[in-house]
């Protein structure tokens, strides 16, 4: 792979799905010296949904701000433990602004890791289905982080939500042999792919798509060329290390560049763009509806 310390003489323009907005000139910068053309933003540790916000609209039709109420932050914590209807109401009151674009990331189902303790609600419990809810009522996609041991709840919470799109931040860490059930029975799930393209990944090895740091398994290549209208790439920085999030960036490019260049484009922003209902030049679209499973 590239060197993660210089940016690409030949830059692929893709729209980063996950990023964690602590620090929006670095992200901004970061993305110009990369060639993303947008991200969807939503809060990290040292931010909130008023500073995303607030980045937002600085830098509109580049900056997409989800609005979250996600449990890993200790102020929400205490709210999904009593399921609280006071913060569907926060999260309502953020999406009628309309500056916000979707909702999410949404940890629900989050193995611990550093700096971030273990979340393990209820994927149907009251607080996600009024999520889920208001997803519908104000006609927004949803990321969610949801492990792989509660997979089977979230098929139910898909077919209970149908006509909301569903993307599912890093697929999970499915293997590929999930991957493709999953999509292939829920026609509004969509599989996003940040962390799964790292060199390697510091929870477990098994967690990238690579077969050797670089190349890109083949049938993983296959699934993403015969779906790609439901994938999309992300890199889930967050502002803290210029060269981590730089090792990101590039781990996007390799994915992109070992693509078909006939459907390059699609993962690498038609599919995200068209969740949000924007094109690549920023014009605003209607919200594109779940799309259908495709056949094998």
């Amino acid at each position: 792979m590239r060197s993660s310390s210089n940016a690409p003489s030949q830059r692929i323009p893709f729209a980063d799905a996950h990023v964690h907005l602590n620090d929006s000139g670095m992200q901004v910068a970061l993305m110009q010296r990369w060639g993303a053309s947008h991200a969807v933003v939503f809060w990290g540790g040292r931010s909130s949904n008023d500073s995303v916000a607030e980045a937002a609209r600085n830098h509109p039709g580049v900056l997409i701000p989800f609005a979250s109420i996600s449990p890993e932050r200790t102020a929400y914590r205490p709210q999904w433990e009593g399921d609280s209807a006071s913060l569907l109401a926060q999260l309502d009151g953020l999406l009628a602004t309309g500056l916000f674009k979707g909702i999410g990331e949404i940890s629900a189902v989050h193995f611990p890791s550093g700096g971030f303790p273990e979340t393990d609600f209820g994927v149907l419990g009251p607080t996600m289905t009024g999520i889920m809810d208001l997803a519908r009522k104000h006609k927004v996609p949803v990321m969610v982080h949801v492990e792989s041991t509660r997979m089977a709840d979230l098929e139910q919470l898909l077919k209970r939500y149908a006509d909301v799109p569903v993307i599912w931040a890093h697929g999970g860490y499915t293997p590929l042999f999930l991957a493709r059930r999953m999509l292939e029975r829920h026609p509004n799930l969509y599989y996003e792919l940040s962390a799964r393209t790292w060199p390697s990944h510091p929870r477990s090895p098994d967690y990238t798509i690579l077969l050797d740091g670089e190349r890109v398994w083949p049938e993983w290549l296959q699934i993403i060329e015969a779906m790609p209208g439901r994938f999309l790439v992300g890199t889930d920085v967050s502002q803290r290390s210029a060269a981590s999030d730089d090792m990101k960036y590039a781990s996007v490019h390799n994915l992109l560049a070992q693509l078909n260049p006939g459907v390059r484009e699609q993962v690498a922003r038609g599919t995200l763009l068209g969740l949000v209902g924007l094109t690549a030049s920023g014009a605003v679209l209607q919200p594109s509806a779940p799309m259908p499973t495709p056949t094998q």
